[in-house]
Parts: C-alpha cells; sequence; structure tokens
C-alpha cells in the first residue's frame, strides 16, 4: 500500500477549510513554517499544485479541491472509526438546513430527537440557499436537488403552496364577503381566485426569483392571470410574507412546514381554495460512502418518521 505523507493530510485539510496557513497553524498548535513544509512536502509528492496564491489571497487548485472532498471523507472516517472502537460514535452531526426549515419545522421537533436519542449531538448549518453537497460543509443535508452522483437522497416532502391568512383576517373576509358563519369549516364553500384577488396578495420572491412569482404560478395553476388591479405586496422570503399574514396584512401563499406544529396551525387559517405543487422535493442527503454511519442512519430514520407523523410524506405519497 502506498500512501502519501500521512502527517500532511489533517495540515491540508485544516489549511483548505480555514482558507488561511496561520490559522491552521494556529488550531493544529504548530508554526507556520511547519504548516508551509507539510503542504509543499505532499504538493511534491502528488506532483501536482493544490493551492494558489495571489498577494494575500489564497484558494485551492482544482487539482487540490479534487483531493480535498477525498481526504476529509477519509479523516472523517478514521475519526468516526476511532470514535467507535472508543465508545464515543453518534457523538456529533452537522446537518445543513434551509432556514425556513430549520426555524419552523425541524428546531421545534428536535427535543424529540434528543429524548429519543442522546447521543447524538446535532449542529446545525443554516442555508438561504440549496447548499453545496460536501464534508466540508456538513455530513448530511436538507436538499432540493440531487445533483450529486456520490450522495444518497430520502424523500421528505414535495412542496405544494397554499393561500392562509390570520384567524382576524378571515373573519374580515368573510364580513366582506357576506360569508356564512361555519365553525366547524366542514361545509365551507370554496373561495373564487377572484374574491381572493380582492385582498392583499403577500408575494415571497425567493420562491420563483420574480416579483409576484408565487401568485402568478398559483392563478396559472388554474389557467387564470392575477386579476388587473390586485394589490400585491412584496418581500423576499416566505418567513416575512407569513409574519406579515399573522399580523393581520392580507393573504399568503405558504406550504406544510411552515405551518406544521399546532401554534401555527391553530394561528393561521388556511384559504378554501387550490394548492399549487411547486415542483420543489426536499431530500435528506448523506454521502454514500458513509451509508454505514449509525449517526446518519439515525438522523435519516427519526427525520423519515417526524415527516411522516407530521403529514409532509402522507400528504404528497
Amino acid at each position: 500500500m502506498k500512501l502519501p505523507p500521512l502527517k500532511a493530510l489533517p495540515v491540508f485539510e485544516a489549511v483548505a477549510r480555514l482558507n488561511s496557513f496561520s490559522l491552521a497553524a494556529q488550531e493544529l498548535a504548530v508554526s507556520q513554517s511547519a504548516v508551509s513544509h507539510q503542504i509543499k512536502h505532499l504538493e511534491t509528492y502528488l506532483g501536482e499544485k493544490l493551492f494558489w496564491r495571489s498577494g494575500r489571497t489564497l484558494g485551492l487548485t482544482d487539482e487540490g479541491r479534487q483531493y480535498l472532498d477525498a481526504v476529509s471523507t477519509a479523516l472523517l472516517q478514521i475519526e468516526r472509526a476511532s470514535e467507535q472502537l472508543l465508545g464515543r460514535e453518534e457523538s456529533r452531526l452537522r446537518l445543513s438546513v434551509f432556514s425556513s426549515f430549520a426555524v419552523r419545522w425541524l428546531v421545534p421537533r428536535l427535543p424529540d430527537l434528543q429524548r429519543l436519542h442522546p447521543q447524538v449531538e446535532l449542529a446545525l448549518e443554516m442555508s438561504s440557499e440549496s447548499p453545496v453537497l460536501s464534508d466540508r460543509v456538513a455530513d448530511c443535508f436538507i436538499t432540493i436537488h440531487k445533483e450529486s452522483p456520490a450522495y444518497s437522497y430520502e424523500l421528505l416532502y414535495v412542496e405544494r403552496l397554499f393561500p392562509v391568512c390570520s384567524q382576524d383576517y378571515w373573519q374580515r373576509i368573510r364580513r366582506e364577503l357576506e360569508r356564512e358563519m361555519d365553525v366547524t369549516r366542514r361545509n365551507e364553500p370554496a373561495m373564487t381566485t377572484a374574491e381572493i384577488a380582492r385582498f392583499p396578495l403577500l408575494s415571497t420572491h425567493s420562491i420563483y426569483d420574480k416579483a409576484a412569482g408565487d401568485w402568478e404560478a398559483w392563478y396559472r395553476a388554474v389557467d387564470e392571470p392575477i386579476p388587473t388591479g390586485a394589490r400585491v405586496q412584496h418581500f423576499s422570503h416566505m418567513l416575512l410574507a407569513l409574519e406579515a399574514a399573522r399580523f393581520h396584512q392580507g393573504i399568503a401563499l405558504t406550504n406544510d412546514y411552515m405551518l406544521s406544529t399546532r401554534e401555527d396551525s391553530e394561528e393561521f387559517v388556511r384559504l378554501p381554495s387550490h394548492s399549487l405543487i411547486t415542483g420543489d422535493k426536499f431530500y435528506f442527503a448523506w454521502k454514500t460512502s458513509r451509508r454505514r454511519e449509525p449517526g446518519i442512519q439515525i438522523m435519516r430514520r427519526w427525520l423519515v418518521s417526524q415527516a411522516i407523523e407530521g403529514g409532509l410524506r402522507g400528504e404528497t405519497g
């Protein structure tokens, strides 16, 4: 077995992760010259430049980025195997997750994870967009893309959007539309799209990356345009639009996981109208080469069970 200089590998990983020779030296408690020596030794062995330097700017070359992916995985597997023999397996797990999914769905359920699996120490990495799948970012991910063949994916949720408003605003809608009071809401007549357009439409820009794109798609699902004269208020993210709806400012389009807790489901009213399937699918993703790690499999099973129990998988099949 012909191996590279093993002492240089943790040094390489630290420099690449911290993007700094000096910070890597501090973390590893060695001199900066020792770090430089190890990187040069590794580059000489490989016959490739791993970093490019321009003044004070440091970055990975294409070869360095490719090598880092493999080295990071190998070092993590060695760490996990060692922890297992020491009786400390499953102690730490980094999960990268969308901020809205984390705040509205995941965090309220974490006490259940801690109760059932106290050996799992979960660290959340928040992302506003679909994260880059890499061991450098996290051990596992919630993502809407299945682009990396090196990863395995478990479907959690197929997104659909539907209109909601606050309880108080629903009473206003009833009065203005002269709808009869139905406490049970079992026989609630559907609202027409024209009736919904009589009230302010709270729009989330980030869903379709265009102004009023969510409401345009919602109307297009029934082959209609947004009615002329509709009042649209614009927000960058769904969390903001939903908060505006909470404070009686109009009607927002939201999805199942944003209203997945009992408190939220009681505070909002889902209007009797159609839903829009956006096409986004939420997956739990993990590197296939790490599939045997107990912590990752615990998280996979727990997330799937919570999605089924919370109606995400049940609603979408």
